[in-house]
């Protein structure tokens, strides 16, 4: 089942026309959530950043889209699947109405909501994870590459190039060859005993399990901060790690010829289960 609106149906009934915007033009946002111990998982930080990201996109907000609503609407989808997982993947997509070419002929909005099942109850990463530099298109450092849109073309290059490639992962660069991010999440590296992740103004998501990791290292009493990170630097480091809303966090086993340590992750993932288990979350 999805939600349209509030109107919950099969996800296999016709949901959009030819003339859908989020389709056409990409014109939509949208945030991936992760639900389980029966609570969406850093809600607040999810909702704001859907707030900010339509408010760059220029799009009418209802007065019903309260972080309360939202979240029901989000739990219903969950309430209605027929699995009994007790992890969900949700993903809440608001795109503009149907009208308009490049100029929208509104701007109000409309959203849709689905869930798909987790196997992992917890936070769990794999092991033998190898990753590589995708070089052959750039993130462009702007405000635009912060936010969670359905403009994801690079990324989805990237992911087949990856596979093709027998990688597990891709680290993505942006014009000035700077390290930026995963394909599908922020980069951290433990450098001595300094935790580092590039900065936004890189052109990196402006991703939540990212908040929560600098978090987490703040009351581990590990040294973190935002530095541009080059790819000479990916070689020097003791571990690397990705972080996202459903993985959490997944150390990096190899770069080219450099094997990882992954001490520094599995703390934090441990912590980061810890907090959400004990309902402490921020």
């Amino acid at each position: 089942m999805i939600n349209l609106n509030g109107a919950l149906q099969s996800a296999t009934s016709p949901l959009f026309s030819v003339h859908n915007r989020g389709f056409l033009y990409g014109d939509a946002v949208f945030e991936t959530l992760r639900f389980g111990q029966n609570q969406l998982h850093f809600w607040e930080d999810h909702y704001f950043r859907l707030m900010a990201a339509m408010r760059v996109f220029r799009m009418n907000i209802p007065m019903t889209f309260t972080p309360e609503f939202l979240e029901q609407e989000c739990i219903r989808v969950v309430e209605a699947q027929s699995s009994t997982s007790s992890s969900w993947r949700i993903r809440l997509s608001v795109f503009r109405n149907d009208g308009g070419v490049y100029l929208p002929a509104s701007r109000d909005v409309s959203y849709v909501i689905e869930a798909k099942p987790l196997d992992e109850e917890t936070y769990t990463s794999k092991e033998g994870y190898n990753v590589e530099l995708f070089k052959d298109y750039y993130v462009q450092k702007s405000m635009l590459s912060n936010l969670k849109s359905n403009n994801k073309a690079l990324n989805v290059i990237g992911s087949i190039f990856m596979q093709e490639q027998g990688f597990d992962n891709g680290i993505l660069v942006n014009d000035d060859k700077e390290v930026v991010e995963f394909l599908n999440g922020n980069l951290f590296v433990v450098d001595g005993d300094v935790l580092r992740t590039p900065p936004l103004t890189s052109g990196c998501l402006d991703g939540i399990m990212r908040k929560q990791v600098m978090r987490l290292a703040k009351k581990q009493n590990i040294s973190c901060v935002e530095e541009n990170i080059s790819p000479f630097d990916l070689q020097q480091v003791q571990e690397v790690f990705m972080t996202n809303s459903i993985t959490g966090i997944q150390p990096v086993s190899s770069y080219r010829r450099t094997d990882y340590q992954n001490t520094i992750a599995l703390q934090l993932q441990y912590a980061l289960n810890e907090s959400v288990s004990s309902g402490q979350e921020k």
